[in-house]
C-alpha cells in the first residue's frame, strides 16, 4: 500500500527520490559557525533536511568514572560517557538560531531529542519532524512522548531486535498519527557494509507495514545507493566540513564533495529503477537497426531454392530475423536478389503466416 511522508511540504515516499538528511551531530566540534557552515553545505549539495541532536550530558548519563560509564574501545576509548556527550553535544542555546537559519537558507531542520526536555525545547522551536536514535529505540516512555506530538516521525533500529523494533512501532502507531518511517541502521563507527544486510529492509517494510530508509555509517556511499534500490525511501549520513577535523564524528562523515555525490547518485539509483517494462525505450529505437538479420551472401534468380550458404545472420537489422532461417532454407526466389542485400518476404516464397 502506497504511504507518504510530509516533512516541511516534500513528500517521503516510493514514488519519489530518496530524502536525503544531512546529520550534524558534533560536527560542529563546539563552534555554531560550523554548524552554519555545515547548513550551508547540505543546501548546495542538494539535501533535503539537516538534522541535529538534542540533548545535555545530563539527560543522557550519569557523571560518574566508574566501570560502567567509561568507553573502553571504537573511536572514543578511554572518555566516560559523559565527558563525551560534554564534547559533542548541541548548546540547546544555538537551536533557536539554528533553526532561523536554515529556515534562512531554505532547508528543513529538525532533531533527534533525547528526552522530554528536549521535547518541549524543539516543540517551542516547532520543529517540522522528530527522530529517534537507535540507542533510544527501546525508550518507549520518549517515542510515545515525541508520537503524541503527531509530527513526522524516524526511528532508527540500530542494534534492535524483531521484538525491541516491534515494540518501537506499535508505541508511536498507538499515540502518533501513524506517520512513521523505520531506519535500518548498523550501530557501527564506521560501520562494515557487509554488516548491513540490506535485504532486512524489504523484510522490515513487509513486517511493520512502514516506509522504511537507512542510516547509513559506512565510509562509502555504496550501501546507500544499494538501499534505494532495495526500497529505501530515506538516508541518512552525518556530514562534516573535514574528516580531519577532530571532532568526535568527524572521521566517518561526508564532507562536501561525498554529500553531493550521495544525493545525485541516490537519485540516479531511483530514476534508474523505473517501472516494469519489456518495450523498447526511446534510447534503444535508434540502434534497432544494428541487431542482426538475414542476408543474400550471393545473388539469386526466380526460382532458385535457398540453401544454407545462400543466407546469413549479420548485422544491420534491415532483412527477416535470424529465427526464420531454417524455414528459409529449401524455399524458392520469386525475383532477382543481389548479393549482400537484405532477406524480404517479397523476395521469397514464404507465406505470412509462417512467420508467426
Amino acid at each position: 500500500m502506497y504511504k507518504k511522508t510530509m516533512i516541511d511540504g516534500q513528500e517521503i515516499s516510493e514514488n519519489v527520490p530518496p530524502y536525503i538528511i544531512a546529520e550534524i551531530s558534533a560536527n560542529h566540534n563546539g563552534s555554531i559557525k560550523n554548524a552554519f557552515k555545515i547548513i550551508d553545505m547540505a543546501k548546495r549539495c542538494g539535501a533535503n533536511a539537516i538534522k541535529i541532536q538534542t540533548y545535555t550530558p545530563d539527560t543522557l548519563t550519569l557523571k560518574s568514572e566508574r566501570e560502567d560509564f567509561v568507553i573502553n574501545d571504537g573511536l572514543w576509548k578511554g572518555k566516560t560517557l559523559y565527558q563525551l556527550y560534554e564534547w559533542a553535544h548541541t548548546p540547546w542555546e544555538w537551536h533557536e538560531a539554528l533553526f532561523a537559519y536554515a529556515q534562512k537558507v531554505g532547508i528543513p531542520l529538525f532533531s533527534t531529542p533525547f528526552d522530554n526536555t528536549a521535547v518541549d525545547l524543539l516543540e517551542k522551536l516547532d520543529t517540522p519532524a522528530y527522530k529517534i536514535a537507535s540507542f533510544e529505540c527501546i525508550d518507549l516512555n520518549l517515542i510515545r512522548r515525541v508520537a503524541q506530538t503527531n509530527k513526522p516521525l524516524i526511528i532508527s533500529t540500530g542494534m534492535a531486535n524483531e521484538k525491541e523494533i516491534g515494540d518501537a512501532v506499535n508505541t508511536a502507531l498507538k499515540y502518533g498519527n501513524g506517520d512513521l518511517i523505520l531506519l535500518h541502521c548498523v550501530s557501527g563507527y564506521p560501520a562494515p557494509p557487509a554488516d548491513y544486510n540490506l535485504h532486512t529492509l524489504q523484510h522490515m517494510k513487509k513486517k511493520y507495514g512502514v516506509n522504511v530508509g537507512l542510516s547509513d555509517h559506512t565510509l562509502t556511499n555504496i550501501t546507500s545507493i544499494a538501499a534505494v534500490a532495495l526500497g529505501a525511501v530515506l538516508v541518512e549520513k552525518h556530514v562534516t566540513l573535514n574528516r580531519k577535523g577532530g571532532g568526535p564524528d568527524d572521521s566517518f562523515s561526508l564532507e562536501e564533495s561525498g554529500l553531493s555525490e550521495l544525493c545525485s547518485a541516490t537519485k540516479t539509483a531511483f530514476e534508474s529503477l523505473g517501472k516494469v517494462n519489456y518495450e523498447r525505450t526511446e534510447a534503444e529505437k535508434g540502434n534497432m537497426k544494428f541487431r542482426r538479420s538475414l542476408y543474400f551472401v550471393r545473388g539469386m534468380n526466380p526460382g532458385d531454392t535457398i540453401t544454407e550458404n545462400d543466407i546469413k545472420s549479420v548485422r544491420p537489422g534491415f532483412g527477416l530475423a535470424p529465427k526464420f532461417f531454417d524455414k528459409l532454407i529449401g524455399t524458392k526466389i520469386l525475383k532477382t536478389v543481389e548479393k549482400n542485400t537484405p532477406v524480404t518476404l517479397s523476395a521469397v516464397s514464404l507465406r505470412n503466416e509462417e512467420l508467426s
